[in-house]
């Protein structure tokens, strides 16, 4: 099920939860130079960097 989306400039991604309750982000980075983010849930954060025209997915 899709939970949130977002389109920052050159970071858009998209979050679901699993049917087991896993969560998985999917996040493009279309700029043409390495960009840096934070994922948080909870009260917690982490940091991931993309390089350009990669695409990352998260799963926790």
């Amino acid at each position: 099920m899709r939970v949130a989306s977002t389109l920052p400039a050159g970071l858009p991604n998209v979050a679901f939860r699993t049917p087991t309750g896993q969560r998985v982000l999917v996040v493009l980075n279309d700029g043409a130079a390495p960009k840096t983010f934070g994922i948080r849930q909870q009260g917690k954060q982490v940091a991931a960097t993309l390089p350009a025209g990669a695409v990352g997915t998260y799963v926790w």
